[in-house]
């Protein structure tokens, strides 16, 4: 039997980082995998939807470029080629992975794992010892009861990002994150979309009056809020909408986006405390089982593949490394990746509100930012708003709609990670012109009002 100093089952975002950081340190570590190296985020989530939307957007682009003086005839969109793009940038990313995971001496051995007691993981006819255990299973896409969801014309995430033709209609249950993107990427390639929503507003993380915006500019997707589906039909669904009507919506396809579930066939035999959410841990991901942590979407704390990053080097530090870490998730930044772009971090004003906190809070049009004007002209949308504590000035919140968005909300993180004041952020020198900019006018919009 194999002995390791550390188990990692899972190769994500999470599982793969605790490998490296661990191997790194020079232990000896195991990573097991079931199927292919980057898990859900490099193989069938963050990576490949990215690759898709970004040709979405440059084929929108060439359509929507002659006001720029650039004239383009015939633009087409070729999915077969999209879909090639998102391969080969999906297996680049799988090989380098696999490299990072030689440099830091760590094994690799594909197969399920099933833990059979706190130190011992099977995989196959093989059982390998560890001193410590790292569950980085992941979750999959929740496929909820609804008649009709086993269809063939109904697709997960997993599953629509292998089609390798257009469908002329598309109905989205559920507008989270991976709705919207999903909608943003087929409504921008000329297919008929529409979202069907439970809850009033999408995106339930979102400032509502972003939400309300990103609507608007996602025409020509239409949107049925408050509204729950009662059948799935071989084409189309039927659902109740918020006037507690009957209705029915004619579609090509289905997409199922309804939330995920976390993976936990890997702990069956293990007495772990499990709720609703995923595995339950501590603020060091520890779980009641003193040797075995849970990082990223299988403990449900936040779905997100840089936060299973960071839990893992939080693992790893507390393990292996010299001071003692915790998981801290108010300066977690996220980012919708749609047709536009929207990201935040923080709290919005309402949460703040329901908190009992005092607040300041601004919000400014984007256009009114040099970089981002040139660039978009005057009818694009695009807001930053700021979240600011009344008594302490300190940033509670930055939310940002529009192109960019999600390569500038770190500074957002570093910000209230840092627990800075309106007039700490003033004195940061932002780069001109840049759409990050546009984070320091707010701040001094908040200071205007006063």
């Amino acid at each position: 039997m194999s002995s390791y100093n550390l188990i990692v089952i899972g190769s994500g975002p999470g599982g793969y980082i605790a490998a490296q950081r661990a191997g790194a340190l020079g232990k000896k570590v195991l990573l097991i995998e079931r199927d292919n190296l980057g898990g859900v985020c490099t193989n069938v989530g963050c990576i490949p939807t990215k690759s898709l939307l970004n040709s979405a957007k440059h084929y929108r682009y060439a359509q929507e470029s002659e006001a720029m003086g650039v004239s383009a005839e015939k633009v087409t969109f070729d999915l077969t080629k999209a879909m090639a793009w998102k391969k080969d940038t999906v297996e680049t990313l799988r090989s380098g992975i696999a490299f990072l995971m030689k440099v830091a001496k760590a094994d690799v051995v594909f197969g399920e794992a099933v833990c059979l007691d706190a130190n011992r993981v099977q995989v196959g006819q093989e059982v390998y010892q560890g001193e410590n255990i790292i569950i980085a299973t992941g979750s999959s896409p929740a496929v909820p009861p609804i008649p009709g969801s086993n269809l063939p014309n109904v697709l997960t995430s997993t599953e629509i990002l292998s089609l390798e033709k257009l469908p002329a209609s598309l109905v989205v249950i559920g507008g989270g994150v991976i709705g919207v993107e999903f909608a943003s990427f087929f409504a921008s390639v000329g297919v008929e979309v529409a979202v069907i929503e439970m809850m009033d507003e999408i995106l339930p993380m979102v400032d509502k009056d972003m939400a309300k915006l990103i609507r608007r500019e996602m025409k020509p997707v239409e949107f049925y809020l408050s509204s729950k589906v009662t059948e799935i039909k071989k084409d189309g669904v039927l659902f109740t909408n918020e006037k507690g009507e009957s209705q029915e919506l004619k579609g090509e396809m289905v997409l199922l986006s309804v939330g995920r579930r976390p993976n936990l066939e890997a702990v069956k035999n293990l007495k772990l405390d499990i709720n609703r959410g995923g595995i339950v841990v501590d603020e060091t991901l520890r779980t009641n089982i003193p040797n075995i942590y849970a990082i990223g979407d299988v403990n449900g704390k936040s779905l997100l593949a840089h936060s299973a990053s960071r839990m893992a080097e939080v693992v790893v530090s507390n393990l292996y490394g010299k001071g003692k870490q915790k998981m801290r998730y108010n300066a977690i930044p996220w980012a919708v990746y749609g047709m536009p772009e929207v990201a935040g971090c923080g709290l919005t004003e309402d949460e703040a509100k329901r908190q009992g906190r005092e607040v300041l809070s601004a919000t400014v049009q984007m256009r009114s930012n040099g970089r981002f004007l040139a660039e978009n002209g005057k009818r694009a949308a695009g807001l930053c708003k700021v979240v600011v504590d009344a008594k302490s000035r300190a940033i509670l919140g930055v939310h940002l709609l529009g192109p960019y968005s999600s390569e500038i909300i770190y500074g957002a993180a570093a910000i209230i990670e840092a627990e800075l004041r309106i007039e700490d952020v003033k004195e940061i020198v932002f780069p001109h012109p840049s759409v990050s900019e546009i984070i320091r006018d707010t701040l001094y919009a908040i200071e205007e009002t006063l």
